[in-house]
């Protein structure tokens, strides 16, 4: 399970990774991330829209299976990283594998296109 220390739970770090961070999208799964330079930790929020996924039980579901595959993937993070991923209905019915996989794929879209544009910067 990812650690408690992990999770974003100011609304505020939502705010500003969704409005101001990088995003990537696929099927099931939106990621949108961004690096803050005055922390060392890296924060992970989940967003999963009762619209999206109407049943309680299927967002909770979603929830946990993501939540382990994100521990796995907190190494791979910057420091001061700040991601949230965001659910489509479609994750429902994925297995860990394919959420997994989808994940991956979104994350390194997403911190390309953060790279690319803080580069810019300097």
């Amino acid at each position: 399970m990812l650690p408690r220390s992990n999770r974003m739970v100011n609304p505020a770090d939502f705010r500003l990774a969704i409005r101001s961070g990088s995003r990537a999208g696929q099927q099931r799964l939106i990621v949108h991330c961004r690096t803050d330079e005055d922390s060392d930790s890296r924060l992970v929020g989940f967003v999963v829209p009762k619209s999206q996924i109407k049943r309680a039980v299927g967002r909770n579901r979603v929830k946990r299976q993501l939540r382990h595959l994100m521990k796995e993937r907190l190494v791979a993070l910057p420091q001061g990283a700040r991601v949230v991923v965001r659910v489509k209905h479609d994750a429902l019915g994925a297995s860990s594998c394919e959420l997994g996989e989808e994940l991956d794929q979104v994350l390194r879209r997403a911190w390309k296109k953060w790279d690319h544009r803080e580069g810019g910067r300097l």
